[in-house]
């Protein structure tokens, strides 16, 4: 009911009703996909509700809980590896009763669960241990289900209506979860276990496990987003997938300039740094773009690209230039109200799931940023300095002239020589890097009234037309 309540003046409002620590949550991200998750390495819709697997802004798997015995196993630890590929979880048995009697006591089992992303797989691998003197045999199970919620509505934005669920597909270890929504496209989630079930139901599956004194049962489960854009591809191993991970680890750290000190404390923060940017690059047509932020920014934003690419520009330049690539090539060339769009504007944001394609909100391709355009080229003058790659810049140049026309036409209408911005009827209030609909005020707590040329704004706009200059130098 709480969603039914929402009075707000700003549509896209984030909804937070309990306060939230970092502690509260266990992430992981792979490309477009990321899933979040409690401490005990379930899903389930507690607090804000904003647990899940996600992969290109649809939550595919809504719960996720592991039952032994029908109550939920006592935490040890949980945490995600410090290179961010891997999230593990150590469990022990609470004391569990059989009609009355004490049938196994607390603490003889270990329970671990590792958890992992590899494109659009989610894979798992639980191991139980018994470390009790007798033989035992009890049963455990996964709960599972899938909303296919878009992640504007995890947000808190509130739909008229959503697309049809269709019936689960179940055959031998596996089970479809099916979605039609109002884009037309079919959205699945598969969930494949090893071994087979013993029972395989609709939003279960029940295990029995029979164990000697020190013995260890393992199982592997799998979960696959697919959407519209699905390749055929082979399903991994837990092991295959892993490691698969890791070579893509590798290979980013190949090309990037490590930095280490003498100080180990300060080493220890860079490779945190390391690790959080590592993981939050993602391969695009165009080349690696960072991505913004989890659970709601996971996607393409020109401004955080762009500072996230300067920022990054000496111990790797490819990020620069996969930043650069993405935002040339959706660069706005006409008008679209909607969407913010006006010729030589980069874009502000890019969103894949169905109320963007459904046009229920308008950041499919979403160009509400009144700064991207100007650092859009101190990042190519910028990246120029750093590699002294010309031939990448001409192929660049249209793109930088195209958006210094709309500095000039678009960004300064009446012609005061200030870049300013108007309010966006269907779209973001504020357009510079403080966007909340609230943040642009007098001091005395009252709202700016537009057009507003936010003093930052000038300063990019002074900065990339003498950059501009050195680049068209630079070409001759």
């Amino acid at each position: 009911m709480l969603r039914e309540c929402v009075l707000h003046p700003y549509k896209y409002y984030i909804l937070a009703t309990t306060p939230r620590t970092l502690e509260d949550y266990l992430v992981l991200k792979n490309g477009d996909s990321f899933a979040v998750f409690n401490r005990y390495g379930d899903i389930v819709q507690e607090r804000l509700g904003e647990e899940g697997l996600y992969h290109q802004g649809t939550r595919f798997l809504s719960r996720l809980e592991f039952v032994l015995c029908d109550t939920r196993p006592f935490l040890l630890s949980s945490a995600v590896r410090g290179d961010n590929l891997l999230l593990t979880v150590d469990m022990t048995n609470p004391d569990i009763f059989l009609e009355k009697e004490l049938f196994l006591p607390r603490g003889v089992l270990h329970i671990r669960r590792s958890k992992l992303l590899f494109q659009r797989g989610y894979y798992e691998e639980i191991m139980i241990e018994n470390y009790a003197t007798q033989e035992i045999h009890l049963p455990f199970s996964i709960l599972f289900g899938a909303d296919f919620a878009d992640i504007f509505e995890v947000r808190g934005t509130v739909r008229k209506k959503r697309g049809t669920a269709l019936q689960e597909i179940a055959s031998g270890n596996q089970i479809a979860l099916r979605y039609t929504g109002l884009d037309s496209v079919l959205r699945e989630t598969i969930l494949s276990f090893m071994p087979q079930p013993t029972e395989l139901g609709t939003n279960y599956a029940i295990f029995h496990v029979h164990l000697k004194p020190r013995e260890k049962a393992t199982l592997f489960l799998t979960v696959m987003c697919k959407g519209e854009d699905a390749p055929e591809t082979p399903t991994l191993s837990f092991k295959e997938a892993l490691s698969k991970t890791r070579q893509s680890l590798k290979e980013l750290r190949k090309n990037t300039c490590i930095i280490t000190t003498s100080n180990e404390e300060f080493n220890a923060w860079l490779d945190r740094s390391y690790s959080d940017i590592f993981m939050m690059l993602t391969h695009t047509p165009y080349g690696l773009y960072p991505y913004a932020g989890i659970p709601w920014f996971s996607t393409v934003f020109g401004r955080d690209g762009i500072i996230t690419a300067l920022e990054c520009l000496w111990i790797n330049p490819s990020i620069a230039k996969g930043v650069l690539n993405y935002l040339a090539a959706t660069q706005a060339q006409e008008e679209n109200p909607e969407e913010d769009a006006e010729p030589g504007k980069i874009i502000h944001e890019v969103r894949l799931g169905e109320m963007a394609a459904t046009g229920e909100i308008p950041f499919g391709r979403y160009y509400g940023s009144v700064d991207a355009t100007p650092l859009f080229i101190t990042l190519a003058e910028a990246y120029y300095q750093r590699t002294r790659n010309l031939e990448f810049i001409s192929r660049l140049w249209p793109h930088i002239e195209l958006a210094l026309q709309w500095i000039d036409h678009y960004g300064d209408k009446d012609g005061d020589g200030f870049v300013e911005y108007t309010p966006s009827p269907n779209g973001l209030i504020n357009k510079g890097w403080k966007d909340s609909h609230d943040s642009v005020m007098h001091s005395d707590g009252s709202p700016a009234p537009p057009p507003i040329a936010l003093v930052e704004v000038q300063g990019y706009v002074y900065q990339a037309k003498l950059h501009a200059a050195s680049l068209a130098k630079a070409l001759g």
